[in-house]
């Protein structure tokens, strides 16, 4: 395939693009010849993965934008006719947030879909993002997509893809779908108007949030304790979708209403009080905290933008906030699923409960004291809501699946976080403390004695160089010095030079899922070792085109 140059690249996408905000975007950048520009926004496709899509609002097939999701719907629409049985008739089900572009979006994704003959069940108005896959599972839908970028700035979207039993995408499919989508690249039709009263479109707005509430409120513990809990709180859904779904929810479970923090309790796609409208970040529930301090609060929650993430501040005895981390979140969560689960006289050994990798250990120690089964999995719920359908299929009970980034998902009805049922859930859990005297931080510190103290410190860097990336894991994996191993792998490789310590203790297990090796006992076997063999092959998936890497220490870090 000949390589178009630059300008070849922007007279296609002008060819191809019929949105007028974008097509100038380009032809500022022609006309001022700025080629390193030009480079960026078009040479190199926004990637579909498992997550769907997620990119920068702008021009070019870098970003998204009408074009891009014309294209990434219309090839979705085509696999999904191939992959999945009755496709047309069962339908996709459509939702999207309150961003900026996300309305028009969600209506060409439904355009590409009813152009192949396709039902498209619709959520014209914003939403939360769990809706979706709540909905795939009710109705039966071969698929659903979510425009939505959840907690990102406020300048991204994206596009998130559900399978037919409900959960997100996992490989192979993204790769099936990526393919269909560079076969079905031209975009054809922009034409929205008119689509949400098509005939092959439906409103399931009413039908399917009925149903959503009803089978969240199964959850309702004691609907008496709720009704007449002192309990006050004070809520916010970060200038998100969430306050009318969050109010429905505790109205479901019979709890009294949140205090809002009224500066950010509307739908606002600009997010002008929150530089990084995500809960988890430092200073994000200030506000919250103020309005709670103001009227002698002690509890405040809150959603994500798209209400499928859920955090929590409590006041403590001595004055000060404490912010529930997301690892302190699901341990809570565990325990109190564990207790809703013996209430309906579910057996432990048949209750599931999955974290993902990156999350506490101290879910495993529950499990192995309380008698429930758990397992960890990768990164992201594709993988937790799939493992939790496979042991569904095997007898047991899905209780809960979490990650450390305040992600919740307690009941099946919806494989994917929910944010909505996670604060309904947790209030009643904080009325019931009340009610006996007791906080949320009190019930936590009784866990930790129950099964050991874990903390958890979790950061980040942002590195927007794919190259600094890769030399920054090749000096992890074969970096110089004495104090590492040297793995032989294949004759044509070069071993693999892991340290043997981190922070001065010895490094007992790594798990490389990007080379492919798992191997534990590391302080105990030689240095010089041949992992060429299958036991040293890890049990999750291994993918050469991304970094991971783990490793445990022997003071069981």
């Amino acid at each position: 395939m000949t390589l178009l140059s630059t300008l070849q690249l922007a007279q296609r996408w002008l060819a191809e693009d019929r949105d007028p905000q974008t097509r100038r975007q380009i032809e500022a950048l022609v006309a001022a010849n700025d080629t390193p520009q030009l480079e960026l926004l078009l040479r190199t496709p926004v990637e579909f993965g498992t997550a769907g899509l997620r990119a920068r609002m702008e021009a070019g097939y870098a970003r998204l934008n009408q074009l891009t999701v014309i294209s990434a719907s219309q090839g979705l629409a085509a696999f999904v006719e191939r992959a999945v049985a009755d496709a047309c008739a069962r339908g996709v089900v459509i939702g999207h947030d309150h961003r900026h572009h996300s309305a028009v979006f969600a209506r060409l994704a439904a355009r590409a879909f009813v152009d192949r003959g396709i039902r498209v069940h619709l959520f014209p108005q914003i939403g939360p993002t769990p809706q979706v896959p709540f909905a795939v599972r009710r109705l039966r839908a071969a698929c659903g997509v979510m425009v939505t970028a959840s907690h990102n700035p406020k300048d991204d979207n994206g596009y998130k893809v559900y399978w037919e039993n409900g959960a997100q995408i996992k490989p192979p499919l993204d790769e099936g779908i990526a393919a269909s989508i560079e076969a079905h690249r031209v975009p054809l039709s922009w034409d929205v108007d008119g689509i949400d009263a098509h005939a092959l479109v439906t409103d399931v707005t009413a039908a399917m949030l009925d149903a959503y509430y009803a089978a969240a409120a199964q959850l309702a513990q004691d609907p008496a304790l709720n009704r007449g809990t002192a309990l006050r709180y004070v809520y916010t859904p970060m200038h998100g979708v969430g306050a009318p779904f969050a109010a429905r929810m505790l109205q479901a479970f019979s709890l009294p209403p949140y205090v809002p923090v009224p500066a950010q309790i509307e739908p606002d796609p600009e997010f002008p009080t929150v530089p990084f409208p995500n809960p988890e970040e430092p200073g994000a529930l200030d506000m919250a905290k103020a309005v709670a301090d103001a009227q002698g609060i002690g509890l405040v929650v809150a959603n994500d933008p798209d209400a499928d993430r859920f955090a929590a501040a409590e006041k403590q005895r001595d004055g000060s906030w404490l912010m529930f981390t997301g690892d302190q979140l699901g341990t809570v969560f565990a325990a109190y699923v564990l207790e809703m689960a013996r209430a309906r006289g579910i057996p432990d050994a048949r209750l599931a409960m999955v974290n993902s990798t990156v999350s506490s250990r101290m879910l495993a120690a529950m499990a192995a004291q309380e008698g429930f089964y758990y397992a960890d999995t990768l990164t992201g719920f594709k993988w937790m809501a799939n493992e939790l359908v496979a042991l569904h299929a095997q007898g047991y009970e899905v209780g809960l699946g979490y990650e450390e980034a305040i992600g919740y998902m307690i009941h099946d009805h919806v494989l994917d976080k929910d944010g909505v049922t996670a604060l309904a859930v947790f209030v009643q859990l904080a009325a019931r403390l009340h009610a006996e005297g007791r906080r949320v931080g009190d019930y936590l510190e009784s866990l930790y004695a129950a099964y050991g103290y874990y903390v958890s410190a979790n950061s980040y860097f942002v590195c927007p160089d794919p190259a600094k990336m890769d030399r920054i894991f090749a000096r992890i994996r074969y970096g110089p010095g004495a104090e590492r191993t040297a793995f032989a792998r294949a004759q044509s490789e070069p071993p693999l030079r892991y340290p043997r310590t981190i922070g001065g203790f010895p490094v007992s297990y790594i798990r490389d899922l990007t080379v492919g090796l798992e191997i534990g006992d590391v302080d105990r076997l030689p240095a010089a070792l041949d992992v060429a063999g299958a036991q040293y092959q890890p049990k999750f998936p291994v993918s050469a085109s991304s970094h991971m890497i783990t490793f445990e220490t022997r003071n069981g870090g």
